[in-house]
């Protein structure tokens, strides 16, 4: 038995998948859940340093770097899984607005109002990366909910009328609309990584998890595409 955290970026991938990997390796996985990047008890970093294990964290590459400064990962032992770039999403039905440019996704913004984002590291890079570059007026207002899928309950609920987040978390959520991809300039393209964790106790299996989340197997490859994703270039 090997435990593993996971983000919401790489788990519409992984949840297909697993049943595979423990069918052919005989390992069974137990899965958590967590945020990449942000503060609370709900962000992987939190829950490792509070005494929760793990064999295994999936997260962005930018959340496992905070890892790293903890000496929470093996030294060699991660491995970049997919890309997945920002996307936004409305509520399923509803128009789609023109986000294809700098320009369009201001007045897309601000025709919204009320903008939901996760409060990882896709949310943290639109809050201080995206708002500011495109001088938006107070009208328009940025909630940053503690998981991708909260956000998109929130736009369910109508408490936002448009949502940002990886486009691998948005399309596997019920009741929204995939509008498009945020436009170049504004855009930050996601990196989801595996890797073994100081402490685990059972480092082999761990590793080959990620070997087989690796792999380039035809399943592999059909839910990483499903998924809006692609393997890491390079």
């Amino acid at each position: 038995m090997i435990k593993v955290i996971i983000s919401g970026g790489f788990a519409a991938v992984y949840r297909e998948v697993l049943p595979e990997f423990e069918r052919s390796t005989g390992i069974k996985v137990e899965t958590g859940s967590g945020a990449s990047e942000g503060t609370g008890p709900k962000t992987i970093r939190h829950q490792l340093a509070h005494g929760t294990k793990a064999d295994v964290v999936i997260l962005s590459r930018e959340g496992l770097r905070g890892l790293h400064e903890d000496g929470r990962i093996r030294a060699g032992s991660e491995s970049g899984l997919a890309t997945a770039p920002l996307a936004a999403a409305v509520r399923a039905g509803s128009p789609k607005p023109d986000i294809g440019n700098a320009a369009a996704l201001r007045k897309a913004l601000i025709d919204a109002g009320q903008v939901v984002a996760p409060s990882s590291t896709s949310g943290q890079f639109f809050r201080d990366k995206v708002f500011p570059k495109l001088n938006l007026p107070d009208t328009v207002t940025l909630t940053l909910e503690a998981r991708g899928s909260e956000a998109a309950e929130a736009l369910r609920a109508g408490k936002a009328n448009l949502s940002i987040g990886p486009t691998s978390e948005l399309v596997q959520e019920t009741g929204i609309d995939v509008v498009g991809l945020l436009p170049p300039g504004l855009q930050l393209v996601q990196t989801f990584t595996a890797a073994v964790v100081s402490d685990s106790t059972a480092p082999e299996a761990a590793r080959r998890l990620i070997d087989f989340l690796s792999s380039d197997t035809a399943l592999l490859l059909a839910a990483i595409r499903r998924a809006g994703m692609e393997r890491p270039r390079g």
